[in-house]
């Protein structure tokens, strides 16, 4: 449908096996020109960057480590320097999902997650923001959170606070970057399939086909068409909203 035609957009995380480019690859057959931020997932990077080419898109690989304010607004301001000095739309996707018990965990397990999670989210939009700002149409930045920001899973203390606190910042950030014409979003998602995931944890994916209403796992281009939409025009009144995107596990009762 080419929703994104003549956009260029930075998706960070975009060289693993999940989400990330689930999205980079929505994007790009949405006919936007795709910056692939990556870690150290160099190659599932050039993976994605490859396979947007074969279709005739365009791409480009940026690697950073965004635990780094300075690293954070690097990759930004090279994404726009590739984009010709523009830059439409941002998904903030990096991000950790540790396992980890609360009673046992130190201030330090604590600012790994929370320092990679929120302070990328915070540094990359706040750089995104400095961009679109002095563009005509100003541009989208949609952050991703995850159903564990409201319903916690044991293990998981770190990650759904550092969650909850990116929703917030979409809404705080959609409230100051709206006069601007920036729009602010969240997509949190379910419980979505990775290569891997039915072995590594059977009884939790058995679990969740069992009780979720559609009756699957969620699929990483789920995720990105919720994305391609909220950086669309389709979404040009749709600002500091939680878009979740969990097959109706969220609707169903916990009594």
């Amino acid at each position: 449908m080419n929703l994104l035609a003549g956009q260029v957009a930075l998706v960070t995380g975009g060289g693993g096996g999940g989400i990330g480019r689930g999205i980079a690859l929505r994007f790009a057959a949405e006919g936007a020109a795709v910056a692939v931020h990556c870690r150290t997932s160099d190659e599932g990077a050039r993976d994605v960057v490859a396979r947007i080419g074969a279709a005739g898109g365009r791409a480009v690989v940026l690697r950073g480590d965004l635990a780094d304010e300075d690293e954070c607004r690097r990759v930004v301001r090279e994404a726009a320097e590739w984009g010709g000095g523009r830059l439409d739309a941002l998904v903030n996707n990096a991000g950790v999902q540790p396992v980890q018990e609360l009673a046992g965990m130190t201030a330090a397990d604590w600012r790994a997650v929370v320092d990679t999670n929120v302070l990328s989210v915070f540094a990359c939009t706040q750089a995104a923001a400095e961009i679109m700002r002095q563009q005509e149409f100003g541009g989208s930045v949609t952050h991703i959170a995850s159903i564990e920001a409201a319903h916690p899973a044991p293990g998981h203390a770190h990650y759904s606070a550092s969650k909850a606190a990116v929703v917030m910042h979409a809404r705080s950030a959609a409230l100051e970057y709206g006069p601007y014409g920036i729009r602010v979003n969240t997509v949190s998602p379910g419980l979505v399939d990775r290569e891997g995931l039915a072995g590594d944890w059977p009884e939790g994916v058995r679990r969740w086909q069992q009780a979720v209403p559609v009756g699957r796992l969620g699929r990483a281009e789920d995720i990105g068409d919720a994305c391609v939409f909220l950086a669309s025009r389709l979404a040009s009144w749709v600002s500091g909203h939680d878009l979740v995107v969990d097959g109706g596990m969220s609707a169903r009762p916990t009594w």
